[in-house]
């Protein structure tokens, strides 16, 4: 799978299939901070995430 993060910049790889709350886990992430998207569909946290898939996770942004 790999694994494009903004902020920064970078894209990590990850071998076989994990849930997005499992691999928001190995990266350090808290899932109320970003966005998790495959084939620009938002992706919940108990979704499973395949071994060929493209993830992009965005920062959430708010304004006011």
């Amino acid at each position: 799978m790999i694994v494009h993060l903004r902020q920064p910049t970078r894209e990590v790889t990850f071998e076989g299939s994990l849930t997005v709350t499992a691999l928001l886990g190995r990266l350090e992430i808290n899932r109320e901070t970003v966005l998790v998207i495959r084939n620009g569909t938002l992706v919940p946290g108990d979704e499973r995430l395949g071994a060929d898939d493209v993830i992009e996770i965005r920062p959430v942004v708010s304004g006011g």
